[in-house]
């Protein structure tokens, strides 16, 4: 192998990011409204947010006395 053989894979990951899909619908992503494709998908996602579909994953907390004493 030569240099000139280690430098297509980097021209691919440089590529990749063209290829980078909208993650509601698939679509290649826009610029203004990154990493969506549109005002539209970026207003599913944030409607899945406020509905409670998106969790993240942590340690329960303790609801033993707390809410009892105010």
């Amino acid at each position: 192998m030569t240099a000139r053989d280690s430098k297509p894979p980097a021209k691919s990951s440089g590529s990749r990011e063209n290829v980078r899909r909208c993650p509601i619908c698939g679509k290649p992503r826009s610029e203004l409204y990154d990493p969506f494709c549109s005002k539209r998908c970026a207003d599913v996602d944030l409607h899945h947010w406020l509905k409670g579909s998106y969790i993240i994953p942590g340690a329960s907390a303790p609801r033993e006395g707390g809410d009892e004493d105010e």
